[in-house]
């Protein structure tokens, strides 16, 4: 190989891969023949160095087509679990269908036909309570429907599988590090090992090609862009693809970031020493200053300060004490760093490219565009640190010339929202401050019924387009910590209207909503199954109310009227409910007065529509209660339990043969 396709070589394949005085060389024809005076330097008149940069570069190019197919992985894998998710949500819809026309079912005497299905679900809002003995109901939310025969051997072994998945083990000892499910632990070590596998596959293990090792890390930060970028995005495909919401993946975004933020390290490292320790003389830079001051590895520097600055900023002490200055410099990082990466790694520009579209369509089209909407609202006092926000409007009709499918259509919250969802709030007569950021809130009011009511006969969203309601009611529950919350809180006190009559003054603002946001999987889940057990603890009942008031408010469940020609009085529909589906909640308060965050006519329709409420003693004057017991039935032994008893409940039912499934609503920030 001569001097020119060396060189040619260099520049087409491996540009921005060499240490930066070989780069020089090849990128500037001139340098070479300067170097070419230093007998030292020309190593292009060296068979045996040439041949040492042919089998580098050789290797470079390979490790660069390997590391290629990694996001040819991830999106087969994405594939299998859209499939996963079609044919769950697809089997939901049936028994959810079937459930309905067993609601109607008449056994000739009176009574309505037992259901058939013993199938049960359990969702958390939150973290649940630890446990204290306190003296509720004896009868356990999950009893009955218990397999009487012996279980089959062929079958033990799934289920303990199944089981052991959904557990989630208690938090690490020292670091106190909270645990995801034994399932979601192991996705991500499968998606860890997929990531040393693209390292290490094929890589030559010799120190003089220690530079691939460095290579290598590089390229795997680099492949992963895409990926942290698509999860951070609050309007993804893969809520529709996966069933799951931005923010229940989450956690898997945190992951992908932390990878990054090694590889990146590695990289770095790694580069150091090949620098100033392995590589030959000849390859090296003549100085640490000619090193450090090429605008290559200053860019390369530059990207990762940035990102590792995006890592120390996220993490959950520094959100909870500067969540505003989390907010702003997560935007200025990331653009920092992507620009950087695109000046350091010539091969990485067509993925900050891509991580930079992603990006920039989330914000720019979606959050500042078609999500957004601004409203009026009142925000009232309900305690010392609690005030809801509420709104209400008339939902407009489509527009005759837009199709129902189109992707555009109906995206703000001005066209209802599903139960669970949440919205991000903007309140800009807070301040200069406030008035560009983005708070998360969850909806506590009942979706609209064309959200949260789907016939068979629906739209893409789930809507029902006959039986689509005018007017949508919006609550918020916000509680008050520091910061923005505290501002608006201090708000609403002083400009509350003292001359009303209401019991609760109201101060009227100007507000901006982002989303909604969310994904209907919860409410699938409960739709499927013969008793749904909603376990709320304090303001996560802001999540689950509307899924009750969902799960009961259905068109055909509860609703008086004609049912195959014959009248029907409501009494009627809802003792059959009672007898076809049970529907419990649990609700832990810490003060007494939180029990006012739902009002009391609510609450009653709901019990009338046949729920089941436990609210034990608030944990301020009784303490925690015995959250598994009450679940399942522990009462004689109470223990203290951690947060994950409603979790493990549901996987020590797994393991007994119970068909039970768990879906737990929180934000992971």
């Amino acid at each position: 190989m001569d001097r020119a396709q060396a060189c040619l070589q260099a520049q087409g394949i491996l540009t921005g891969s060499l240490p930066a005085f070989v780069r020089a060389l090849c990128e500037h024809p001139a340098g070479l023949a300067v170097a070419s005076e230093d007998d030292d330097m020309d190593w292009t008149k060296d068979p045996e160095k040439v041949e040492y940069i042919r089998q580098l570069l050789e290797a470079l190019y390979e490790a660069r087509a390997i590391v290629s197919c990694y996001n040819i992985v991830i999106v087969l894998v994405i594939v299998v679990l859209a499939v996963w998710h079609w044919r769950e949500t697809r089997s939901d819809r049936k028994k959810w269908q079937r459930l309905r026309e067993w609601q109607g079912a008449d056994t000739g005497d009176g009574t309505t036909s037992p259901a058939s299905s013993s199938s049960g679900t359990i969702l958390g809002s939150a973290t649940p309570p630890d446990a204290k003995d306190l003296d509720l109901e004896r009868v356990p939310l999950l009893a009955g429907n218990r397999a009487t025969k012996g279980p089959r051997r062929s079958n033990m072994v799934g289920r303990a599988i199944r089981s052991w998945l959904a557990h989630q083990p208690p938090p690490l000892p020292i670091v106190n590090r909270t645990l995801p499910s034994n399932g979601t632990s192991l996705f991500i070590v499968c998606w860890l090992g997929l990531n040393a596998f693209f390292h290490f596959f094929r890589l030559p293990m010799r120190w003089d090609f220690f530079f691939i090792f460095a290579d290598r890390a590089g390229c795997i930060f680099v492949v992963n862009l895409p990926l942290l970028y698509l999860l951070s995005a609050k309007n993804q495909p893969l809520r529709h693809l996966t069933g799951y919401s931005y923010e229940a993946l989450n956690i898997f975004h945190r992951r992908v970031g932390e990878l990054l933020c090694f590889e990146g390290a590695l990289h770095f490292v790694s580069m150091l020493l090949w620098q100033f320790l392995l590589a030959r003389d000849w390859l090296t830079a003549r100085s640490a200053h000619v090193y450090f001051t090429h605008p290559l590895v200053l860019n390369g520097i530059g990207a990762l300060l940035s990102y590792e600055l995006l890592y120390f900023t996220s993490l959950a002490t520094f959100r909870q004490r500067w969540y505003e200055l989390f907010l702003s410099s997560h935007v200025l990082l990331q653009f920092l760093a992507l620009t950087f990466l695109f000046h350091h790694y010539h091969t990485a520009r067509p993925y900050v490219a891509l991580s930079l579209l992603i990006f920039a369509a989330d914000r720019l089209l979606w959050r500042l565009t078609l999500k957004r909407a601004t409203l009026t609202a009142d925000l009232t006092l309900l305690d010392a640190d609690t005030c809801l926000l509420s709104a209400n409007w008339s939902i407009p009709p489509p527009p005759p010339e837009t199709s129902n499918r189109s992707p555009f259509h109906r995206q703000s919250i001005l066209h209802g929202w599903h139960p669970a969802d949440h919205v991000f709030l903007t309140v800009p007569c807070l301040g200069r401050t406030h008035a560009l950021q983005t708070h998360p809130f969850t909806i506590a009011s009942a979706a609209p019924s064309s959200s949260s009511s789907p016939c068979p006969q629906t739209d893409d969203n789930g809507a029902n387009e006959n039986s689509r309601s005018t007017h949508a009611w919006l609550n918020l529950l916000i509680r008050a910590h520091d910061g923005f919350t505290r501002d608006l809180l201090r708000h609403a006190r002083s400009h509350s209207h003292s001359h009303s009559r209401a019991p609760h003054p109201a101060a009227r603002v100007s507000v901006r909503l982002d989303g909604p946001y969310g994904s209907p999987r919860a409410l699938g889940v409960l739709r499927a199954s013969g008793c749904a057990v909603l376990v709320a603890g304090g303001s996560g009942i802001a999540v689950v109310f509307p899924l009750v008031w969902a799960l009961l408010h259905e068109d055909g469940w509860g609703e008086g009227g004609e049912e195959d020609g014959k009248v029907v009085d409501n009494e009627i529909i809802s003792e059959r409910k009672l007898r076809k589906r049970r529907v419990h909640l649990l609700w832990v308060t810490h003060a007494r007065e939180h029990r006012e965050w739902v009002p009391g006519l609510q609450m009653e329709e709901l019990r009338e529509r046949g729920l089941e409420v436990v609210m034990p003693e608030p944990t301020a004057e009784a303490g925690r209660p015995d959250v598994k017991g009450i679940v399942a039935g522990g009462w004689r032994a109470p223990r203290r339990r951690g947060g994950r008893a409603v979790r493990n409940v549901c996987a020590e039912e797994i393991g007994r043969g119970r068909e039970v499934r768990v879906a737990v609503e929180k934000f992971g920030w």
